[in-house]
């Protein structure tokens, strides 16, 4: 890395600050908004070759050959056969939002080509995670002998058996991370097979939900081949774009190459509000205008997903799939609620597990379980226990029979689905898998410590030098007056920003606090002004309890540095911009 940015060597954070691209001239002050999209693309990766296709990202540019992928062409023409000759189709999904939106893809796609699928989704609470062979073959029973496994089904080597035995084919769609053999399905699509080529290996950053999409344009491919089309009309593959980009943003997918180019193109078709129960969740969701990918992340995503994390799980695919504006209305209403109250059980279950982590030490790993945690919050407690301790965590419910059901969170650098894997290839499992941010597990109780030395052995070393590269990245310097809803404006054609492609941070100061306080669930909000006269608000999102938030409460009369992202301010008389703040440090 290049030396410090402003010089700063540790932060409030107790990190050096570096420019995001090692040897540029970051300063923004001399620089036209072209100039400033060229600088964040180069910061990302992009080669200056490639400027001009990763400005204006299209499925054309993006989009791989389906052929390419493994069982892919067996997946596609077996889905013709099933089209031409009218045969049920269930489609089995997850009960997350990736899993609930490559459903509801398939299924609206299916029933765009004159075959009326049907969708599944388990029960967290009472089926558990992925495809049970009970529940595979009572679906063949009620008369699909066709299942396609939407986000699940890598790992379900007896459930895919028993159904396989029963007479029922199964064709799995996944993301998640395969062992050595597969289940014996009749074609299983997955780029993170472990027998992938190389040009569709690239693509295992894809939700579940890009998967699904490819599998449709080689299905209508596959038809269109086959003179399906001649007197028909063919459904449009794109307008279903934007549960592709709600799926893969919400599954935190990282939103680089062709990921970054569906959730672009998808967040236009979201605009367009085609999707009647989509339209009713932003109207719940009081998002008046065209989301952003922070909208499908913060507001739309925990919604659907609270569906199958304290209500009924089948929900989010029944509002995504629906044409009737009354019942998207009622279902978009009951998952706000839903949402609301899986907010209090999380708040309950974070407090706890807080507690508990005290008991991890130092340890890589940071591995809480409780008696009674809601298993629906437990991912999100993970992603919260992660943030809060700069760690791997996983966090584990415990039921009153003693089995454990857990998930985790990772940070950039170790390879958490990897390492569950390995540990269910030991005995120590029952269950579990996942990708290198994410994974899911079931254990009994006790061989929870086991499981815990296990994981703290396999990735201390990785943890350790992940943590040992921590610095804040910074991409430009600005004067408090540069944060501004122009800045805002200016970054915005660099986006979709999320997972693996950043948003903007940038430095500014030196600033004084003029006003400070908690609001909310443990924000610190303040009011700052700079040297060159401009005041603007910035917010320290849940750290009211840290040393950020503590040092922020109380540094009156200080000059600081703060760093952070710029977010437009539209709730007053006049467009603003304030600061979200991951970090500051001391200016004199």
């Amino acid at each position: 890395m290049s030396d410090a940015a402003l010089g700063i060597t540790r932060s409030i954070m107790g990190q050096p600050w570096h420019w995001r691209r090692a040897s540029a001239d970051m300063g923004a002050e001399n620089l036209a908004p072209d100039d400033l999209v060229t600088q964040l693309l180069l910061a990302r990766g992009v080669t200056r070759d490639d400027l001009d296709r990763q400005r204006t990202p299209t499925l054309r540019g993006f989009m791989p050959d389906p052929s390419l992928f493994r069982d892919m062409d067996a997946a596609a023409a077996r889905l013709a056969d099933a089209v031409e000759k009218g045969e049920a189709v269930t489609i089995f999904g997850d009960y997350d939002v990736d899993g609930a939106t490559s459903a509801a893809l398939l299924v609206r796609l299916l029933r765009g080509l004159g075959l009326p699928a049907g969708a599944y989704i388990p029960d967290r609470l009472m089926e558990g995670y992925g495809p049970s062979g009970a529940a595979l073959v009572r679906i063949g029973e009620a008369g699909s002998r066709l299942v396609v496994t939407v986000d699940c089904g890598a790992q379900a080597f007896d459930a895919i058996s028993e159904a396989k035995a029963a007479g029922v084919e199964v064709i799995v769609v996944d993301h998640h991370q395969c062992a050595t053999t597969l289940p014996e399905a009749f074609a299983l699509v997955n780029p993170n097979r472990l027998d992938e080529e190389p040009d569709a290996a690239i693509h295992g950053n894809l939700a579940a939900v890009g998967v699904a999409f490819l599998l449709g344009a080689a299905l209508l491919r596959t038809l269109r081949t086959r003179g399906f089309f001649a007197g028909r009309d063919e459904p449009a593959l794109i307008d279903l774009l934007d549960l592709v980009a709600l799926g893969t943003v919400a599954d935190v997918a990282r939103l680089t190459g062709f990921n970054r180019a569906l959730v672009t193109q998808g967040l236009k078709v979201m605009a367009r509000r085609g999707n009647t129960g989509l339209a009713a969740l932003m109207d719940a969701a009081r998002l008046t205008k065209p989301p952003s990918a922070s909208d499908m992340g913060f507001a739309l995503g925990p919604r659907i997903n609270a569906g199958g994390r304290v209500g009924k799980s089948d929900l989010g695919v029944r509002l995504l799939t629906t044409s009737d504006p009354q019942e998207a209305a009622d279902i978009a209403l009951e998952l706000n609620r839903l949402n609301e109250e899986r907010r209090a059980i999380e708040a309950a279950v974070l407090e706890q597990a807080i507690d508990a982590s005290a008991a991890c030490g130092n340890a890589p790993v940071a591995i809480v379980a409780g008696q009674g945690w809601h298993p629906g919050v437990i991912g999100i407690v993970a992603g919260r226990l992660k943030e809060r301790l700069h760690r791997p965590a996983i966090v584990i419910a415990v039921d009153e029979d003693g089995v454990g059901k857990g998930s985790g969170r990772s940070i950039s650098g170790v390879d958490l689905g990897a390492a569950i894997l390995a540990a269910k290839e030991t005995g120590l499992l029952v269950a579990g898998g996942g990708h290198a941010m994410a994974a899911g597990l079931t254990v009994a109780a006790d061989k929870v410590d086991a499981l815990g030395a296990f994981l703290n052995d396999r990735l201390a070393a990785d943890v350790e030098r992940a943590s040992g590269d921590k610095s804040l990245l910074i991409d430009a310097v600005l004067a408090p007056r540069g944060i501004s809803p122009l800045w805002c404006d200016a970054i915005e054609s660099a986006g979709p920003y999320g997972a693996g492609w950043p948003a903007p941070r940038v430095a500014t100061g030196p600033v004084r606090i003029v006003e400070s306080g908690v609001v909310g669930t443990d924000h610190v909000r303040l009011i700052v002004s700079g040297d060159d006269g401009a005041r603007f608000k910035a917010v320290a999102f849940r750290s009211a309890a840290t040393e950020l938030g503590q040092t922020l409460l109380h540094a009156r009369g200080r000059k600081l540095w703060l760093a952070g992202r710029a977010k437009r301010d539209d709730w007053g008389s006049r467009p603003a911009a304030e600061l979200h703040l991951e970090d500051a440090a001391w200016a004199d």
